[in-house]
């Protein structure tokens, strides 16, 4: 299948292209702790410094920034959902225990790339009309080979960058997102019983407000949003795991067990079921897309959202970046395969769906009442996920404008842009065809190639910024 080649090339290359940036930037974000510590806590500055040729800001400016926090939060409500508990269900499936460690590490090694990306989003935005940032891979493209001499590939890169974008937007970040929400509202267990329609519209509604209000009203809603559906998970899985506690260090134990595959066939299943749990579980997010990275690392989405954070350090906003897939990937993962595997249910009992694997994880401890709760989590998830990708639709079609020499259309396309999407959310709670599986695959497939290729083109640039950063990591320089 076309469709599986791609996802086993991405694969690789995200694989690669992570080792290369982890040595070629000396390992910071583990050998510099401190200095990325200072990072995530460091406070926004009060006037941004000009952005290297796109022109100075002005006081009257200050409103429209979003905190890097917010930067944060907006990038989280992307990565973070139903993904999270699918995709471990998967590898749970396919691999056993060890498989828990080695989605793990992955995470760890692409971290990196999410870094690499955001500093050179950060450092190629622009300002828009309005006052507000806005940036993402699609200016880092064709600033990359302009500066080559190559304007017009570079035109044409970036605008291929922000179609697929878009058709990732209209599938994954809306119809199958919304299609998972509707059917853990509407699903036997939960109580609710409320017709996917209504889901839908209601959903639909709700979006069409906030993306009135730009992305600064996205990123507040995201900011208010992803805390408390986290905590709410949390939650949920910290019940589990204290009632459960004698369980914990022989379940811990065949994590690490399983892990390595030596002579034991248990631990080479896992090792690669551990590899596809990472590449899968973003793709799972729905129940049954395949072939997407789990936390976004490496495909030039984040960016959009960080980008338009109110900072003067590109690198200390990347960092907040390698939070964001350590939360991802390290902590909801981890939780999640944790109740998983000491719950009354059994690890895998309904094999790789993993919404409902997650649903008898927590009733069969909890109770049926559980059942309700995580319904809910469920639809918080992919209400975040939505807004997440409502922006990321709306920079994407203002950039597409703008590489194609029409900015004046941008306001036009932007509320073209909203009535489609919300459309596609009302369809996707009711109807999410396979078609759409497809398209957000290879949509993600090619964007993340295509952004890792200017990554390795501009290693150069990104390693300076890491300089600059650790010989002046609290900014005073």
């Amino acid at each position: 299948m076309p469709v599986n080649i791609l996802s086993s090339v991405t694969t690789a290359f995200l694989f690669a292209a992570g080792l290369f940036f982890l040595f070629r930037l000396r390992f910071f974000n583990y050998a510099h702790p401190i200095a990325c510590i200072r990072a995530i806590f460091r406070r926004p500055p009060g006037i941004p410094s000009d952005e290297k040729g796109k022109g100075s800001r002005q006081d009257q400016t200050r409103g429209k920034d979003i905190s890097p926090l917010r930067g944060l939060c907006m990038a989280l409500a992307g990565t973070l959902g139903v993904g999270n508990i699918v995709g471990v269900a998967s590898a749970l499936y396919l691999g056993g225990p060890g498989s828990v460690f080695w989605m793990v590490f992955s995470g760890l090694v692409v971290s990196v790339l999410k870094y690499a990306e955001i500093v050179l989003a950060v450092r190629h935005r622009r300002t828009e009309p309005g006052g507000t940032l806005s940036g993402g891979a699609h200016d880092y493209i064709f600033d990359s080979l302009a500066r080559r001499g190559h304007p017009g590939a570079g035109r044409f890169l970036a605008a291929l960058f922000g179609v697929l974008c878009l058709v990732n937007a209209l599938t994954m970040g809306s119809v199958l997102q919304m299609n998972a929400a509707a059917g853990a509202m509407a699903g036997n267990g939960t109580g609710f019983g409320i017709p996917p329609l209504v889901t839908g519209g209601v959903v639909a509604v709700l979006c069409a407000a906030v993306m009135a209000g730009g992305s600064h009203r996205i990123a507040a809603m995201t900011e208010r949003l992803v805390p408390f559906m986290t905590l709410v998970y949390l939650s949920l899985c910290v019940a589990v795991l204290i009632l459960r506690r004698e369980r914990l260090p022989g379940v811990i134990c065949e994590i690490f067990r399983c892990a390595f595959p030596g002579n034991d066939p248990e631990g080479r299943r896992g090792l690669w079921a551990g590899l596809f749990g990472m590449v899968t579980s973003r793709a799972l997010r729905s129940g049954v897309m395949r072939g997407l990275v789990s936390n976004e690392a490496g495909c030039g989405t984040a960016p959009m959202a960080h980008a338009a954070a109110n900072t003067d350090s590109p690198a200390a906003q990347g960092i907040l970046g390698i939070v964001e897939v350590f939360v991802d990937t390290v902590l909801l993962c981890t939780v999640t395969a944790l109740c998983m595997m000491v719950s009354d249910s059994g690890m895998t009992p309904y094999g790789a769906d993993g919404v409902n694997n997650a649903r008898a994880t927590f009733t069969s401890v909890l109770g049926n009442w559980a059942g309700g709760v995580f319904a809910v989590s469920i639809l918080l998830f992919a209400a975040a996920t939505v807004f997440c990708w409502a922006h990321y639709g709306l920079t994407a079609m203002s950039g597409l404008t703008g590489t194609l020499g029409h900015p004046e259309w941008n306001r036009k396309a932007g509320r073209v842009f909203t009535v489609i999407f919300c459309g596609s959310l009302v369809f996707g709670s009711v109807a999410a065809p396979a078609l759409a599986w497809d398209m957000a695959d290879v949509a993600i497939g090619l964007m993340t190639i295509l952004n890792l290729t200017f990554l390795l083109l501009e290693h150069r640039e990104i390693a300076e910024e890491t300089r600059r950063f650790l010989s002046h990591p609290a900014g005073d320089g």
